[in-house]
């Protein structure tokens, strides 16, 4: 039986009410949860939750993620941190790079077309490219997580990395990687816009 949280109306999980549990409530794997709880236990696990933890009561709708995430590396004591951003960014990367140092921080940024290789080369064929017939440089996630890791950086961000692109870029990254903004370039990077109007005025425009 598959889990559907996103469907429940009973949330059992925000309450000591455990006799609510729905039959298909993951909190049934009981030996499952207990697995998650030992690995919360663990010296590279343990101190990183709680902090973020501790920091999400702290500015909790005080704070924007960028200062939230600005104080995680700093209570975690990340002193050299990664920022791989998309070429569409770069001016909101500088500004983020530049308020970074201001914390005290150290930068590696990396952006997207690192490599200024074209698409056809990874196989992506012309047909797939936005203009057809030109040089066109490939997003290059992959190399921009080896760069960082190469680096040694302690924390990364991502900044308005492609659907897709972003999850290679975590997979690569030696690093834990949080995501500073995502990218919606038809909604000025709010992808939940388009929830908050999906039975509305992009009812058509979503599937």
């Amino acid at each position: 039986m598959s889990y559907a949280c996103a469907q429940c109306s009973v949330y059992a999980c925000g309450q000591e009410r455990p006799e609510t549990l729905p039959k298909n409530c993951p909190m049934r794997e009981t030996s499952l949860m207990e697995k998650a709880q030992a690995a919360y236990r663990l010296p590279e696990n343990r101190t990183f939750y709680i902090t973020a933890s501790e920091l999400e009561a702290l500015g909790y709708c005080q704070w924007p993620r960028l200062k939230e995430t600005i104080q995680v590396c700093l209570k975690m004591g990340y002193t050299k941190i990664g920022l791989a951003f998309c070429r569409g960014l770069r001016n909101e990367a500088k500004v983020v790079d530049g308020l970074l140092r201001r914390a005290g921080l150290e930068v590696v940024s990396v952006i997207c077309k690192t490599g200024g290789t074209d698409k056809t080369a990874c196989g992506i064929p012309e047909a797939g490219k936005v203009h057809p017939g030109q040089f066109e440089p490939m997003c290059n996630p992959i190399a921009q997580a080896l760069l960082l890791n190469e680096q040694h950086t302690q924390f990364n961000l991502a900044l308005g990395l492609c659907v897709g692109h972003d999850a290679l870029f975590c997979k690569y990254s030696d690093a834990l990687v949080t995501t500073l903004a995502a990218k919606d370039r038809v909604l000025g990077h709010n992808p939940l816009a388009a929830v908050y109007c999906a039975e509305g005025y992009f009812q058509d425009r979503i599937l």
